[in-house]
C-alpha cells in the first residue's frame, strides 16, 4: 500500500497558494481515479482506492505545513504503511514553475513539512516529489511568497504542471524510484559509489612452511 501525501494548508483562503500545490495534485489523482478524499481521521482527510491495481491512500493533512508529520505518522501507523512506501508532494521555490525533481533520502531541499515528516517517522527514506512554484523575489519574504496565490499567467500553465506531477506520482507507484529519477531529474538518479575492496594476496607456500 502506498501513502501519497499532498502538502498544503487547510481552508479556502489557502486553496490557490503556491504552498498548496500538493493538495492540487491529490485532487487531480482523486478525480481521475474516482477516489473520494473525505474520510476524516486524526488531523487528516484521506481517501482509499486503487491505482494500477495498487492499493493507495491519498492524504491531505489538516494541520499546517510545519506539523504535517503528526498526521502522516498517525495514518502510516494506523494502516501499517512502511516509510519506503510514502510519497510526498511538496512545493519547491528553488525551481521554475513546472520543473520537477524526485528525491529519496539525501536532498538539498529545505522544507519544514519534510522536516516534520522525517522527525515524526524517525526516517527520511520516503520519496519526495518536488514541484517548482517559481523563485521568490528578492524583495519578498519566503513565507509571504509561498502563501501568495498563483498569478493569472501562472494559472494558465498550472494544469500542465499538475498533470506532469500526477504522471510522476503514478510512475512512483509502479516503478523503482531510480527509474523515475532518470526520467524526471535532469541529472538522473544519483550514482551510488561502490566500496572498493582491496584484493589480498596470500602466499600459500609460506603458510605451508610455517605450519
Amino acid at each position: 500500500m502506498k501513502l501519497i501525501v499532498g502538502f498544503g494548508n487547510p481552508g479556502e483562503r489557502f486553496a490557490n497558494n503556491r504552498q498548496n500545490i500538493g493538495f492540487k495534485v491529490i485532487d487531480i489523482l482523486a478525480n481521475n481515479e474516482n477516489i473520494e478524499v473525505r474520510i476524516k481521521k486524526k488531523k487528516s482527510v484521506i481517501g482509499r482506492g486503487r491505482i494500477y491495481k495498487h492499493d493507495v491512500v491519498l492524504l491531505k493533512p489538516q494541520t499546517f505545513i510545519n506539523l504535517i508529520g503528526e498526521s502522516v505518522l498517525y495514518i502510516a501507523s494506523f494502516l501499517r504503511i512502511n516509510v519506503k512506501d510514502i510519497i510526498c508532494i511538496v512545493e519547491d521555490p528553488s525551481l521554475n514553475l513546472g520543473d520537477l525533481r524526485i528525491d529519496y533520502m539525501q536532498s538539498d531541499l529545505q522544507n519544514i513539512g519534510v522536516d516534520s515528516m522525517a522527525l515524526a517517522l524517525k526516517s527520511d527514506k520516503f520519496a519526495k516529489v518536488r514541484v517548482g512554484v517559481g523563485e521568490c523575489p528578492e524583495d519578498m519574504k519566503m513565507d509571504d511568497f509561498l502563501l501568495q496565490d498563483f498569478t493569472f499567467e501562472e494559472n494558465l500553465l498550472l494544469i500542465d504542471v499538475l498533470n506532469k506531477t500526477e504522471q510522476a506520482v503514478r510512475m512512483l507507484i509502479t516503478s523503482p524510484i531510480e527509474d523515475v529519477q532518470n526520467r524526471y531529474n535532469p541529472e538522473g538518479a544519483p550514482k551510488i559509489k561502490k566500496r572498493q575492496v582491496k584484493a589480498i594476496h596470500i602466499d600459500h607456500r609460506k603458510l605451508q612452511k610455517n605450519s
